[in-house]
């Protein structure tokens, strides 16, 4: 039998896998815990009061929200770049590390708490997770070539460290933010990079020549790069060449995006105007916002006709999917925005008595029995490992030990107190701890004969989006007008987490399948650019509308701000119904 190029990694398995998935796995688990354990805390520090034990910035909401917007729409743009920079320069094992540092020390200049190493930190953040995060899975994929069989299995093992690493980052990161300091909650998470970025680069033994330093070799040509009509592609098929309008449009569309995204925050931050005008009242960076968005989509217009019949129809039904994908993280992300500031000013996180007891043991569950998971795979890792990567394995036994004793110093503080005040992040766990709870029953609805259309799955995804919304608007319906503090009770969250997650499990993991399938090789590239554009968008959107929480709630009460993103998901998913007799022919057969 002839053997694949990969084989000699199946050699040395742990859980049925290579040794070096967990290397990545707790390597990933560790970018995660940094990435959402920072951002668990940043909106609430902003916004937080000048005075009081653990005083914050007092920022208005829409100036935090701005930033965090900003800063989490860059967050998807750079990994194109990054992407690249490691297919043909440096490769992917080097890019992880020099992202890995960089996220160090974005993480080490926010701990430092002043305005200028707050902006520092953000950015080293954004170029540091754009080397980071295409990377990884990059690793994998030719970790796994000829074993196709197994990356299911290993994509699972893999976002599952992807989880665990959010989890106990917003809840270590929140709660040492919120009741020790901020900038220990943000220097934690700049550990824990540290920490992971050592454990994965004295572990490079274990890849071989994956990820290493790219040769220089001839490459075929990209459809779209070329400016002869008549170039094809390797194998056979015509490539669509970028006419002058495809890039005047794309010129018009990076200048007008680049425009909006520094002058939103700028302006709403520091009141500073790189252009002061407005156009039939609109503020200039919403003209510019407008401009990018309509200029984009005369380039999708005018270019995918271009295409053959079926992978133009192929493409226009992807096009689709990313609009829908727009509108449904534009009000999933209110989770890092609006939504903790609802949790710090309208909830009554304090529980006394037999509620408090109650609360104590759940924490005590949903913290100790994961990382208990966890620390199983660790050992089942050193057993195999240790002989060729102990130094790997010592700094990786060192974050684990950092772990524990964090987690039982914060049990232990918890269960000596008599009343409870539930952490502001505590909540931002839930999505985390619902996806490891419900994933393996999608994961079986999905392989089944009852695997609904792609259409079904988007029109869940924002209708249960909304119904968690709804959930949080019927809460709120009594606050007055305007108020600034209520006491609604915090089972609102938990359903409103709970169908959130529901909503993306259906919805999220379909954009790179459906790209996979849909979009023809020689475009994976450009369309795989559209499709983190529009996760880019939405997120960019979400802070934005969420920034008004305050003006909005003021004018037109909490409630009416909740169904906002009540009616406009589950709207969208009903014309994703509405939509699949066309999907469905645009798809030319594609499930």
């Amino acid at each position: 039998m002839a053997q694949n190029s990969t084989d000699h990694f199946f050699e040395d398995k742990v859980l049925g896998h290579p040794s070096g998935l967990f290397v990545l796995f707790f390597t990933e688990m560790w970018e995660r815990f940094s990435y959402y354990g920072m951002r668990a805390i940043l909106v609430i520090f902003l916004t937080g009061a000048l005075i009081g034990d653990n005083p914050g910035w007092a920022w208005t909401s829409e100036a935090a929200l701005s930033l965090l917007g900003t800063y989490a729409m860059l967050v998807y743009l750079t990994p194109l770049v990054g992407g690249w920079l490691a297919d043909n320069k440096i490769g992917y094992r080097m890019a992880v590390v020099i992202g890995a540092l960089l996220m160090t020390l974005g993480h080490a200049s926010m701990a430092i708490e002043t305005p200028t190493f707050l902006y520092i930190g953000i950015a080293f953040l954004i170029v540091g997770n754009g080397f980071f995060k295409p990377n990884m899975t990059s690793i994998i994929s030719k970790m796994y070539e000829g074993h196709d069989e197994k990356k299911d299995g290993a994509y699972n093992i893999f976002y599952m460290g992807v989880n665990a690493g959010a989890f106990i980052g917003i809840m270590l990161c929140g709660w040492v933010g919120e009741k020790i300091g901020w900038s220990y909650g943000f220097g934690l998470a700049g550990i824990f990079m540290l920490l992971g970025m050592l454990q994965f680069q004295y572990a490079q033994s274990l890849f071989g020549d994956i990820g290493a330093k790219p040769k220089n070799e001839k490459v075929d040509l990209i459809d779209g790069l070329v400016n002869d009509s008549d170039v094809v592609s390797s194998k056979g098929v015509k490539l669509n060449k970028f006419l002058v309008v495809d890039y005047i449009l794309i010129l018009v569309f990076v200048v007008s995006a680049l425009i909006f995204i520094i002058n939103d925050p700028l302006s709403k931050i520091g009141n500073i105007y790189t252009f002061s005008f407005t156009v039939a009242g609109m503020p200039n960076s919403l003209f510019f916002a407008l401009l990018a968005a309509i200029t984009f989509i005369v380039l999708l217009i005018v270019r995918i006709p271009r295409y053959v019949k079926i992978e133009r129809d192929r493409m226009i039904a992807f096009s689709i999917f990313c609009l829908f994908t727009i509108f449904f993280w534009a009000a999933f992300e209110q989770a890092a925005g609006s939504l903790p500031i609802y949790t710090r000013d309208y909830t009554n996180r304090i529980l006394e008595g037999g509620a408090a007891t109650t609360f104590k043991i759940i924490d005590l569950i949903v913290t100790v029995v994961p990382l208990c998971v966890i620390t199983y795979v660790l050992i089942s890792l050193f057993r195999k490992t240790f002989k060729r990567i102990g130094l790997s394995n010592v700094i990786l036994g060192i974050s684990f030990v950092i772990v524990w004793a964090i987690v039982l110093y914060k049990l232990f503080i918890e269960f000596q107190s008599t009343e409870t005040e539930v952490p502001i992040t505590w909540f931002a766990i839930l999505n985390s701890l619902f996806i490891i709870i419900f994933a393996p029953l999608f994961t079986k609805w999905w392989d089944s004969k009852y695997n609904p259309p792609a259409s079904v799955k988007y029109f869940l995804g924002l209708a249960l989006l909304g119904v968690g919304f709804g959930f949080l608007a019927f809460g709120a319906k009594d606050v007055p007008l305007g108020a600034k503090t209520a006491s609604l009770s915090m089972a609102w969250l938990v359903f409103a987490y709970l169908f959130h997650t529901l909503g993306e499990m259906c919805l999220s993991p379909m954009g790179l399948s459906y790209l996979s399938k849909l979009v023809p090789g020689r475009m994976v590239a450009f369309m795989f650019g559209v499709y983190y554009l529009a996760i880019a968008i939405g997120n960019k959107l979400a802070h934005y509308v969420g920034g008004d929480i305050e003006k909005i709630t003021s004018e037109h009460g909490l409630s009416f701000f909740f169904l906002i993103f009540t009616f406009i998901p589950i709207g969208l998913g009903l014309v994703s119904l509405l939509l699949h007799p066309l999907l469905k022919k645009l798809m030319h057969g594609v499930r």
